[in-house]
């Protein structure tokens, strides 16, 4: 009873200090991250000992890691790849290795490092924080300028890096301690094995595992059979000695291309905040606060070290192969210069496998740190040198955005849905398709192979998971009036800046849409003029007459249609405005036979 006790009593206390001191650091325009950093301090041993034993926090939070890199996994597409090859594998590679080198040889020359120790803590200080940057240039809105859609890329490769540098840190362990005991041959043999056994099962199980559970429409067993594939595959990867991160990752990458995609990432991405936002309060209870008392200044110096022996060869990467303009090179240096949050787990792994030392640790642990602290003040500083600057300077080229979200969302991808999807992959223009029949997403992926994906745009996470925020159009294409209604109405309130299109079944929905202002489409009133064109062309019409009088009556209808929505909870003025309706129709179709008497074809009589 008292370890229940003591658990529910450190959850409330992670829980407080995230709710009180995040938002405040976001005020403070400091970032959530370096947020989560200071409550762990406060609140761990070393200042209020809220709580005592902060390792098994940080120990559970590692699952917040596991799942960002399985959200990574998901957005990580070949034919996304390959569209930004030359940011990612370009500039992201020249980053990593220039400053890896860097570093890593400068821990070799002066600070007497053994090669495999100096590799694993130039590369991990080579990384910078994927959520930090982006939340950084976020609020700042700078994610669409030129040095955030480069750092974007960086970060993607970055993330990628760090999968098999955390894998490679228990391999370089047995290199550096030939005492250890372990083969490092037979452990590569078994990580391959495992990593192709994960990627084989994925392959021809993952798929039809939940094709069977998304057949049921059970939401909570999906969430669970997406955390069972998450924690399973990070699991399987912890039990040969490697990264829970990489499986998870793998399990990401092999359902990048499905159909549950975006479902999948709408029921993990909750989990995945609160516990990376739990492993960062981990860290932070973990700093060594004596140590920082005691060598402040050494710490401080290897922060600037840091930042400095970053700072222009990252901005170098952004001129060269970046092609970027020298101020925007600059800011780009400035952003990803501090440490990041991977190399937490990396420097971790390696004080478990005996790589670093506890000294050299906490050391990193206080350095990274107190990198991540001055990004945002030396990004201010920055910003106030050189705006004069900025403002004499001839703006950049823009480029077109890397990163493809979405310009149009399509709910409903049956007949109707399926002729819009078309013409806007004809016109190459950006879309998400969504269904909630299974069978339908299937038939339209293989036939197709256009964006079309499981889920329900009614649930906010599934909008938010297609990048609703950015999209323009909102096609609602279902044949269910109602779930019409209601998706139109949720789509107008929580999106306002998208303009939304509704498949209209009858009168009744037409006029509650157009309460809704959601931009109704009579699904059957197209076809109806179709084949009214084709038997006036039938009966003697020229096409320039038949196109002129199918125009005319199509703005008449339109007209009396607004008319009518006017008064339409007044029966007796409906009925007054639908006669007056058919009066002016007669009339304005008299006048077209005088004007343009029709001629019948002549018919030979078959007999």
């Amino acid at each position: 009873m008292e370890h229940e006790s003591r658990l529910l009593q450190a959850s409330v206390v992670c829980l407080l200090a995230m709710v009180l001191l995040v938002p405040l650091a976001k005020r403070m325009q400091l970032g959530a991250v370096l947020g989560y950093l200071i409550g762990g301090v406060l609140i761990g041993p070393g200042v209020l000992g809220l709580i005592d034993q902060p390792g098994s926090i940080l120990r559970i939070s590692e699952l917040g890691v596991v799942m960002l890199m399985f959200i990574i996994g998901l957005e990580l597409s070949p034919k996304r790849l390959w569209l930004m090859r030359h940011a990612v594998f370009g500039a992201g590679l020249a980053q990593v290795l220039l400053c890896g080198a860097a570093i890593g040889g400068m821990a070799m020359a002066f600070f007497q490092q053994h090669w495999t120790s100096a590799l694993v803590l130039g590369l991990g200080l080579a990384l910078s924080s994927t959520a930090f940057v982006l939340q950084l240039l976020a609020e700042r809105r700078e994610l669409h300028m030129p040095h955030g859609r480069l750092a974007f890329s960086v970060l993607l490769f970055q993330d990628i890096a760090a999968i098999p540098l955390m894998a490679m840190v228990p391999l370089l362990s047995g290199v550096s301690q030939p005492d250890s005991g372990e083969d490092p041959l037979v452990e590569l043999f078994k990580v391959l094995a495992c990593i192709g056994g994960l990627i084989v099962g994925g392959r021809y199980l993952l798929r039809p595992l939940f094709r069977v559970v998304a057949k049921g429409d059970l939401q909570d067993i999906l969430t669970a059979t997406a955390l069972l594939v998450v924690m399973g595959s990070a699991l399987l990867m912890e039990w040969i000695g490697v990264s829970m991160a990489l499986g998870a990752f793998l399990a990401g990458v092999l359902l990048a291309e499905s159909e549950y995609r975006h479902a999948l990432e709408a029921k993990i991405e909750p989990f995945k905040g609160m516990l990376l936002g739990l492993f960062f309060l981990g860290v932070g209870m973990n700093i060594n606060l004596g140590l920082l008392v005691d060598s402040f200044w050494t710490v401080l110096g290897l922060a600037l070290l840091l930042i400095l022996l970053k700072l222009p060869l990252i901005a170098l990467v952004g001129r060269i192969p970046g092609r970027l303009q020298p101020d925007s090179a600059l800011r780009l240096g400035v952003v990803l210069a501090g440490g990041g949050e991977f190399a937490f787990v990396i420097f971790s792994i390696a004080h478990r496998h005996g790589l670093f030392d506890a000294g050299l640790h906490d050391l990193l642990v206080l350095t990274i740190t107190l990198s991540m602290a001055l990004t945002p003040l030396v990004v201010i500083l920055l910003s106030l040198f050189a705006r004069p600057a900025r403002r004499a300077a001839a703006p950049e080229p823009e480029e077109p955005s890397i990163d493809h979200e979405p310009r149009v969302i399509i709910m409903g991808m049956g007949r109707v849905g399926q002729v819009v999807a078309r013409l806007l992959h004809a016109q190459r223009v950006p879309f998400v398709g969504f269904d909630t029949a299974v069978e339908t997403v299937e038939f339209n992926r293989k036939i197709s192979n256009l964006p079309i994906y499981y889920g329900n745009p009614l649930r906010l996470e599934i909008l938010h998971a297609a990048k609703a925020e950015h999209a323009q159009f909102f096609v609602i294409a279902t044949d269910d009036g109602p779930i019409n209604i209601q998706t139109a109405r949720l789509v107008r309130q929580r999106y306002p800046h998208m303009k939304v299109i509704t498949r209209a079944l009858d009168w009744e929905q037409l006029h509650t849409l157009l309460d809704l202002e959601a931009g109704p489409v009579r699904e059957t009133f197209f076809s109806s003029l179709e084949m009214g064109r084709q038997v006036l062309l039938g009966l003697g019409l020229s096409e320039q007459q038949t196109a002129a009088r199918l125009e005319r009556f199509r703005r008449h209808d339109e007209q009396m249609l607004q008319e009518l929505h006017k008064v339409i909870s007044d029966e007796t003025a409906s009925l007054r405005a639908t006669h007056a309706y058919f009066d002016d129709l007669e009339s304005l179709f008299a006048r077209d036979v005088l004007e343009e008497p029709v001629t019948p074809p002549k018919y030979s009589d078959p007999l």
